[in-house]
């Protein structure tokens, strides 16, 4: 099947000159300015127990608008339990840092975080060191580009201000003085004043401060640079970036050495996902997909053969991406065992925002059109051996003439434009205790082939609660998701329009094929037209199989989470999840009266199936975790849990032919009604019933531990059993 291509157009804004642009930043930087002096008037709100410090100073610095600048190091495994409720910027930081040796000077737009002993020797400035000097200079990053709004302070003192526009900055200070300079995610300098009064000064980045905290396995956080195996994360508005119906899809070219492959089953197929190439000649090399720490089933069937035409979706595809707050993409992930061999892609999803509500609306449209197609020759026209014969089905006779050149191009007589439409709802609101987040999502796409379908609509709820002094959190989840599909094409010969559609003769009209099917008066009904064989291969009229050939599949998804967590001690969690995800699918394929009868059975008067399956999985895991820092040299992060998968399958198929009459094979079975698809006018002794299924259940136990020194060696020992 052709590869795709989804365009979008673009607006760009106007050009803007230099003078107005630097005109319209110094506006900008004024007006920044005067805000985070309102914002240090800000109210803080913080209530959870065990937060680290870290996290704490860049909660204050979301909510005040100001920035906080600190040392990661120093502060790193340093918690706290907050009760602050509309508090001033002064008590919420005191909060924080009580019992840490640090302190904090705000100046300007900016807090910095020092230590109590510098704190205390501020207010020492002596008169021997000196009258006070006007000190300039201008203040880069590493490639020569200014840095706007960077701090230069007086260490010890009040005193501070920012670079301009373009990096410069001018202050007092003494000739003893030592100045501080500080950006966020560069390294802070210190230079003494002494003679100087021009300082010209080069940042650096800083590593530490730039350290990322990731969600690894069993949605643990982490620090990304203590991980074992490298691990990749992704915000959730990267996905909706350029729309898919199955939005895996988004991730091709955003994360290094991951493949992409989509199947040709058109909008809504599967896709395989293979890190650092294949790993198995045998078995599957997917990566495993695991949603809120819990693993997710993959597809149970990778759709119909070269006689089927029953392409195949999975159960990753059916999420809304617009309920995605971040994804991993782990290349290891050993307490998954072996069903991570191939790596894992952790999902995370959202949560309602305490503080205030918010209601978010989505849409886009997107059209497609075949990229990439098959080049085909045009030369020669119907016939073979360079001679026109009328009933071939073979393209090499006569050169073609004016006469009876159609100029027929597959892509764009028989594909068309297909769009997919996509449209999302999402409701957050919450207080301090409780928070709930809701979504309505829907999805309506047209393949480029005629009469593929696909439509899906997702419905989701989720609450958050805490209790005990904010020490128990309950978090429970709902969502329920209906999908329909129409010929998701698969790869075939004999179910697949797209061979018709390639070998048609190129001295034939096209426009004579698109009536598929004509009145056949002595039967009584429509029948296929189609005048130029089979080819030896079962090839039907592309659009007889488009409108006559239907596979048609109707799922219904229910997925109930809950997942409850109790602080026992600032650095002790326990914590336990259960999660049920049942699908209930109805599958029918239905080949009218006139079929190649190779594929109904022998019957020209049809075929029907139908398949009722069930894919029902139970989770439950519990995890017990450890993370303390002890002194400020050693760190010990430290898990262990178990869990229980439970996965069951059960299929009932009914298939067969509609007796005609004619067929040796139906003597003395009474003739059934063509066209007419129900069970009981299929051939009895014909018929085809199966009722076939599995169940499987994996018990684990697992565990984890980290060792950190000084912030920057790690030891990982890791360990996993099956049942």
């Amino acid at each position: 099947m052709p590869n795709l291509l989804s365009k979008a157009s673009v607006n760009y804004p106007p050009r803007l000159t230099g003078r107005v642009f630097a005109v319209l930043l110094a506006i900008f930087i004024f007006s920044a300015s005067a805000f985070a002096q309102d914002a240090s008037q800000a109210r803080i709100n913080i209530q959870r127990s065990g937060i680290s410090v870290i996290e704490a100073l860049k909660e204050v610095e979301q909510q005040s608008g100001l920035s906080v600048g600190f040392n990661n190091s120093k502060l790193e495994g340093r918690q706290t339990s907050l009760n602050l409720s509309n508090a001033d910027l002064s008590t919420s930081l005191s909060q924080i840092l009580k019992g840490t040796g640090y302190t904090y000077e705000i100046s300007g737009n900016f807090i910095k975080i020092v230590g109590e002993k510098g704190a205390a020797a501020a207010g020492n400035a002596k008169a021997s060191q000196g009258a006070l000097e006007t000190i300039t200079g201008q203040v880069i990053d590493p490639e020569g580009e200014p840095l706007i709004g960077a701090t230069v302070a007086v260490k010890g003192t009040s005193t501070a201000t920012s670079t301009d526009i373009d990096g410069n900055f001018t202050l007092k200070a003494r000739p003893d003085d030592t100045l501080l300079f500080t950006y966020i995610g560069y390294a802070a300098q210190e230079h003494k004043v002494g003679a100087n009064t021009t300082f010209d000064i080069t940042m650096s980045e800083d590593s530490k401060m730039l350290d990322e905290v990731v969600v690894t396995a069993l949605g643990i956080k982490r620090e990304q640079k203590s991980l074992s195996y490298n691990v990749q994360q992704l915000k959730g508005d990267v996905l909706s970036e350029n729309k898919d119906a199955n939005f895996i899809n988004g991730l091709a070219g955003k994360v290094a050495g991951v493949n992409i492959n989509a199947s040709s089953s058109g909008v809504g197929g599967i896709s395989k996902v293979v890190m650092r190439g294949t790993k198995s000649i045998m078995q599957s090399s997917n990566a495993l997909y695991v949603v809120d720490g819990m693993p997710m089933r993959g597809a149970n069937s990778g759709g119909s053969t070269e006689f089927g035409s029953q392409g195949s979706t999975e159960p990753i595809a059916d999420l809304n991406p617009e309920d995605i707050e971040s994804m991993s993409v782990l290349t290891g992930a050993a307490l998954y065992g072996s069903e991570a061999a191939n790596g894992a892609i952790v999902i995370t999803t959202k949560k309602g925002q305490a503080g205030k509500t918010k209601v978010t609306y989505n849409s886009s449209l997107t059209w497609d059109r075949a990229l990439i197609t098959h080049r085909i020759q045009s030369r020669y026209g119907t016939g073979t051996g360079g001679a026109y014969v009328p009933t071939s089905n073979m393209s090499w006779g006569a050169p073609l003439t004016a006469l009876n050149n159609y100029g027929y191009d597959y892509a764009n007589d028989y594909l068309q434009t297909g769009f997919l439409s996509t449209q999302a709802v999402t409701f957050s609101t919450g207080t301090d205790k409780n928070q709930t987040y809701a979504s309505v999502a829907a999805v309506n796409s047209k393949g480029v082939v005629p009469n593929n379908r696909y439509d899906r609509y997702n419905f989701n709820v989720r609450n958050t609660t805490s209790f005990l002094n904010d020490k128990m959190t309950l978090d429970v989840n709902a969502t329920y998701i209906k999908q329909t599909d129409r010929n998701m094409v698969n790869q075939g010969t004999y179910g697949n329009p797209m061979v018709g559609a390639l070998l048609f003769p190129r001295g034939n009209s096209w426009n004579d094929i698109k009536s598929y099917e004509r009145y056949d008066a002595e039967r009584k009904l429509d029948t296929q037209y189609w005048p130029v064989g089979d080819y030896g291969m079962t090839v039907q009229n592309p659009y007889w199989i488009n409108y006559r050939n239907l596979n048609e599949n109707n799922k219904d998804r229910f997925m109930l989470g809950a997942h409850l967590s109790y602080q026992v001690l600032p650095y002790l969690t326990l914590a336990g999840r259960i999660r049920v995800d049942n699908s209930y699918n109805d599958y029918t394929q239905k080949n009218y009266a006139s079929t190649n009868d190779q594929l109904t059975g022998g019957s020209n008067r049809g075929y029907y199936g139908i398949t009722k399956s069930s894919d029902k999985q139970i989770f439950g895991d519990f995890l017990v975790s450890f993370n303390k820092t002890f002194g400020t040299d050693w760190s010990v992060q430290a898990n262990f849990g178990g869990s229980i998968s439970d996965m069951r399958y059960d299929a009932l198929a009914v298939n067969g032919p509609i007796a005609d009459g004619v067929n040796d094979k139906f003597n003395g079975v009474p003739v059934g009604l063509p066209n007419f698809f129900a069970v009981q006018n299929l051939s009895t002794p014909h018929m085809t019933n199966m009722q076939t299924g599995w169940h499987e259940q994996t018990q684990s136990l697992y565990a984890s531990a980290d060792i950190g020194y000084l912030n920057t060696y790690y030891l990982t020992l890791t360990g996993r059993n099956d049942w």
